[in-house]
């Protein structure tokens, strides 16, 4: 079963910092945006192992959109 980490607002993609492989934590910041002048952490809701990044630096991406897939 996989989950996704999902962005909480509306914002252009400044960083990426997991890859493919990792393991992350509930908690743990995975990208961050920049929305309104601001830089805004994605956190992720729970634990897993990295099998896609769904967005790149420089995207934009909505409330609600998927940044990282999760197994």
């Amino acid at each position: 079963m996989s989950s996704k980490v999902i962005s909480q607002m509306a914002g252009t993609v400044l960083e990426i910092n997991v890859q493919v492989g990792d393991t992350i934590k509930k908690g743990q910041e995975v990208a961050i945006l920049e929305s309104m002048k601001m830089e805004v952490p994605v956190v992720s809701a729970c634990e897993g192992k990295v099998v896609s990044v769904l967005k790149a630096k420089g995207d934009f991406v909505n409330e609600g959109d998927a940044v990282i897939e999760l197994t």
